[in-house]
């Protein structure tokens, strides 16, 4: 039980990182490939609020 719970946290520590760097440093670039309903202006319009909420996210 210990181990899966060890390994639970390890999974959401990774998710939360993945979010942080997809969301403050790939927002323009992957986040585009990810999220693909969205127009491609949307990204570099947001991209100072995916900035700040991947900080909250990390």
């Amino acid at each position: 039980m210990e181990l899966t719970a060890k390994i639970l946290i390890g999974l959401v520590a990774f998710m939360h990182l993945y979010f942080l760097w997809l969301e403050m440093f790939a927002w323009t670039t992957r986040a585009k490939k990810v999220f693909t309903g969205f127009t491609p202006d949307f990204f570099e319009k947001t991209k100072n609020m995916a900035a700040n909420q991947g900080l909250y996210n990390g």
